[in-house]
């Protein structure tokens, strides 16, 4: 006859094994993410499919031109949050104007005075400071060739 404790062991050792695969996973997917993640440019089209309603799918926005991974603020930027409005596109002037539907939604700053600008700019710093830089939006401040600002559309 087997010994109380057999059962308990071999629950424990499957408990171990299953947690120690778990974490496996886990670390391995999160290189996986990291690397898909890494800066670099991105489309309009491909940035829209990252607004938070793809489950899988980290949720990124832009701001002058350059996009930041939001996802670990996904109680805010994904469906039903506050600045969902934010996700999936490069609506800049929406961080000063306070329009978070049709023509604010946008990147141009044009028509906004100094400070609203500066402000603009202030908020890029903030998503620099407390978020991952996932790369550049190819459009009104950066070239097909990522380097190369481009200011006289603005």
């Amino acid at each position: 006859m087997a010994s109380p404790s057999r059962p308990t062991r071999v629950s424990s050792s499957l408990l171990l094994g299953l947690g120690f695969l778990i974490a496996l996973i886990a670390f391995a997917l999160q290189f996986y993410i990291r690397k898909y993640l890494r800066p670099r440019l991105w489309t309009v089209e491909e940035l829209t499919l990252y607004n938070g309603t793809e489950v899988g799918l980290p949720i990124l926005l832009g701001i002058l031109g350059s996009v930041f991974d939001v996802t670990k603020g996904k109680t805010h930027y994904g469906p039903g949050g506050g600045y969902h409005h934010f996700a999936g596109r490069d609506a800049s002037r929406a961080f000063v104007s306070g329009n978070f539907t049709g023509d604010g939604l946008t990147d141009s700053l044009h028509g906004l005075s100094t400070m609203e600008v500066k402000s603009v700019v202030d908020w890029r710093k903030f998503y620099m400071e407390r978020y991952i830089f996932a790369g550049k939006l190819v459009g009104r401040y950066y070239d097909s060739q990522e380097s190369h600002k481009i200011f006289e559309r603005c």
